[in-house]
């Protein structure tokens, strides 16, 4: 099935040109099934770039997806023009009073903050609390699942020597987990993060289950049974040139940084990268979302008090 996104949005014609399958309104309405409800609440500068990345993985999946984009109410987005922002996102207060099967919190430029520094954090805090009661399933991802599993959990972050920056092998944990069906027992996943958290804290959490982890990097992801939350602490949502655009743009700006890991062929930056976690990433939120429908109550106001 096709995702259902509005036919203006910039990521529209970008997801038709690679073949992803999206659909109308009116076409919507002509298919007589619920389609599953994703909120997207993207916390990045560039939203247009996230929202293509995000899109990408939910419209690869066989189910009908409506997605809807939310942003912080409180905070401006310096890199993404006001009027897109008008025509295409709801803030978190005008959709709170919606129930969605599921609900993406991206990570922002943001970690070497203290929590309690981000201007908008009393928000997410009051977000966070939202989602236990207004969404069956709830994907985290980098500083978003930093944050999350701090604020749900008291798990704090370390800030690291060196911004850990390329493409890592992982290893894959709990092969019988269902969000790890199909895949490999090593693969590869995209990092870029100037923090961690540390398995030992995540280990004093009993509801906490580490899915994957690198020997280098460290834990990747983690599912909350009870809460039913995944807690993504990399990023296999990424475009191919996604890592060589961040190495690129802190060179021009004269910010020291390293060449990505493992990244560009024979380490020469001139060369084009080639992408070796696609694959990866559309079995994660394939997974993600086959779990969230075979769950899932049909009837959207159920959601939340424990009723299927």
């Amino acid at each position: 099935m096709p995702i259902k996104i509005p036919d203006t949005l910039p990521a529209f014609e970008t997801l038709v040109h690679e073949g992803v399958r999206v659909m109308t309104e009116t076409m919507a309405i002509r298919q007589d099934i619920r389609p599953l409800q994703i909120g997207l609440l993207n916390l990045m500068p560039n939203k247009v770039k996230t929202e293509i990345q995000m899109a990408r993985l939910i419209g690869a999946s066989p189910l009908q997806v409506e997605l809807s984009l939310v942003r912080i109410g409180g905070h401006r987005a310096k890199n993404t023009p006001e009027d897109h922002l008008l025509a295409f996102y709801q803030t978190w207060e005008e959709v709170k009073a919606r129930k969605f099967d599921g609900f993406i919190i991206t990570g922002a430029p943001v970690e070497t903050l203290e929590y309690e520094d981000v201007t908008y954090w009393d928000e997410l805090k009051r977000i966070f609390d939202w989602t236990a009661r207004n969404v069956h399933s709830t994907l985290n991802v980098c500083w978003g699942a930093m944050a999350a599993i701090y604020h749900f959990h008291g798990i704090p972050k370390y800030p690291l020597k060196e911004k850990a920056f390329g493409v890592y092998r992982h290893q894959n944990l709990k092969p019988s987990s269902v969000y790890l069906n199909g895949f490999s027992d090593d693969f590869a996943v995209p990092v870029s993060r100037w923090t961690e958290v540390r398995r030992a804290d995540i280990e004093h959490v009993p509801d906490l289950e580490i899915l994957m982890d690198s020997k280098e990097m460290g834990v990747c992801l983690v599912h909350e049974r009870k809460g039913n939350r995944l807690y993504m602490f990399n990023h296999v949502e990424y475009d191919s040139t996604s890592l060589s655009d961040e190495y690129f743009r802190d060179v021009d700006a004269g910010v020291p940084i390293k060449l990505p890991h493992d990244y560009f062929p024979h380490n020469d930056s001139s060369l084009p990268p080639q992408n070796r976690w696609r694959s990866h990433a559309h079995l994660l939120f394939g997974n993600w979302i086959n779990e969230m429908y075979q769950t899932t109550p049909y009837e959207l106001e159920k959601i939340g008090t424990g009723d299927r």
